[in-house]
């Protein structure tokens, strides 16, 4: 995980060595070491960034809000940080990772750091953007990861797309991109990410964590997000497309107003005012004003004759 240095009380002041023998925790010493014996030079292809302060991972996952009856979803466990922290919390860890050699050393590190509960994580070594609820050996309820920072939106999308039965997410990325997650209609950096996270569910900010917390350190500050679904809007593929089509085209010129933003995407600009003010919007207001529930609306209004 990356972000901003570990404060004061987000855990205790527990060393790794100091954690319950059931779930030692990881520490710069263990990261190095492990790193070494594989070989692995984190890369920037892959956002890797190691998490070694254990004070951290256990934040993580209290503010996670999972629990012994959870099966958690985790995506770039790395090392395993988080993974060990999150396996003396829940039922059950399922990991994607998508470097062969991190996946391979897994089980070993968890037999290592937490042998009592080898038999509850699995690691699944595969592109989490190509993941399928179908590929993972459990339906998980819970997502809680440090996800890439180059592909963190489109990866939460994604699981909370193909996996129905994920009920929240707690995912560590950039703080820039945390904030546009989390922000509300009207704002300048409200956008696509925003109105798409919340066709999901609630989506609110959890927190920072300080850049000196990882190895490599990172270059940019990073947040938490959490995602509580709701059950508002369709499951269904094909209208969830429908949907984000609009979005897309909304934001794709912001300056523009939704009459003349929409005008592709409905075929024409009289098309899309019809449209508009069927779903009862202001032709000349911009999408940045609009909430989830108007975009909802307007993919609903079929198109003219």
């Amino acid at each position: 995980m990356r972000g901003r240095p570990a404060r004061r009380g987000w855990g205790s002041d527990l060393t790794a060595d100091d954690a319950p023998a059931h779930s030692r925790l990881l520490g710069p010493a263990q990261i190095r070491a492990l790193a070494t014996e594989l070989g692995v030079r984190p890369t920037k292809t892959l956002g890797q960034n190691f998490v070694h302060d254990a004070n951290t991972v256990r934040r993580i996952v209290a503010g996670s809000g999972v629990g012994a009856d959870d099966i958690v979803l985790e995506v770039g466990p790395g090392l395993g940080s988080l993974t060990l922290a999150l396996l003396g919390t829940v039922s059950r860890v399922i990991a994607v990772e998508i470097d062969p050699v991190l996946a391979a050393r897994l089980p070993a590190t968890v037999a290592e750091y937490a042998p009592t509960r080898s038999a509850a994580f699995d690691v699944v070594t595969a592109d989490a953007m190509t993941v399928r609820a179908d590929d993972l050996p459990a339906a998980p309820t819970a997502l809680v990861a440090n996800l890439p920072y180059n592909v963190a939106v489109p990866v939460l999308l994604h699981l909370l797309a193909r996996c129905p039965t994920l009920q929240t997410a707690l995912v560590m990325v950039q703080a820039e991109v945390a904030d546009r997650l989390a922000a509300g209609p009207g704002g300048r950096i409200y956008g696509v990410p925003s109105v798409k996270a919340r066709y999901f569910g609630e989506v609110s900010r959890a927190g920072a964590v300080g850049r000196n917390v990882f190895w490599p350190e990172p270059k940019v500050e990073s947040g938490l997000v959490r995602v509580q679904r709701h059950s508002r809007y369709s499951d269904d593929p094909e209208v969830r497309a429908k949907v984000f089509a609009v979005i897309d085209a909304a934001f794709a010129q912001r300056r523009k107003t939704m009459r003349s933003a929409l005008a592709g995407w409905a075929g024409s600009a009289a098309e899309a005012e019809r449209r508009l003010r069927a779903a009862g919007i202001d032709p000349q207001i911009r999408g940045e004003k609009l909430d989830v529930d108007d975009f909802v609306r307007l993919a609903q209004v079929p198109a003219g004759d």
